[in-house]
């Protein structure tokens, strides 16, 4: 293992302690600053992500923004390659994806606009620590490259860490918001 990767896998097992308790000590409302957020974006393309394990969840605002325009979730169609983003609403129909995430069914494709970007650790440069997958930084530069996408990392307060080890291949995030504030890099 190069000292990179020892150096990342200790970040985010650090990172996922804190998420852990962060997200056991959260009350009602943690959503509440994604969701005036949006707000003043409604009927732009977005997608969100389905949470799993102690991600904090942005589901709320994503009904809310349903109720406007369209809303999309992640889809993994395999290892190395990007994400695409399948048409959810509230109380659709979904089955089990890879790595057991919940997709929507049928999966009828769109391209946000904004992006939901669920994240183990971040910086306020807009850096963040995924799971080592590398499927949104190669779905940012992606879209990215077809046109303007705002990256909005989403994350409970607890899990800035302002010593992130990076890489060439990290896509910045335009913004991140927590449960208590919005951060612009």
């Amino acid at each position: 293992m190069s000292a990179l990767a020892a150096r990342k896998a200790e970040a985010r097992k650090a990172a996922f302690a804190r998420r852990k308790a962060a997200h056991e000590a959260a009350g009602p409302g943690r959503g509440g600053v994604l969701s005036s957020f949006l707000a003043g974006y409604r009927g732009v393309p977005l997608a969100g992500y389905l949470p799993i394990r102690t991600e904090i969840p942005p589901l709320a605002a994503m009904e809310e923004a349903a109720a406007h325009g369209p809303v999309g979730v992640p889809v993994v169609e395999g290892p190395g390659q990007p994400l695409r983003f399948a048409l959810w609403e509230p109380g659709c129909a979904m089955e089990e994806g890879a790595f057991g995430v919940l997709v929507p069914v049928p999966q009828l494709w769109m391209q946000p606009e904004i992006l939901i970007v669920p994240l183990v650790a971040f910086d306020r440069a807009g850096y963040r620590l995924g799971y080592g997958g590398g499927f949104y930084d190669r779905t940012l530069e992606r879209l990215r490259a077809q046109k303007p996408v705002l990256a909005v990392g989403y994350a409970y307060g607890a899990q800035e860490d302002a010593d992130l080890p990076l890489e060439a291949t990290d896509q910045k995030l335009d913004l991140i918001i927590t449960e208590a504030e919005v951060i612009t890099p």
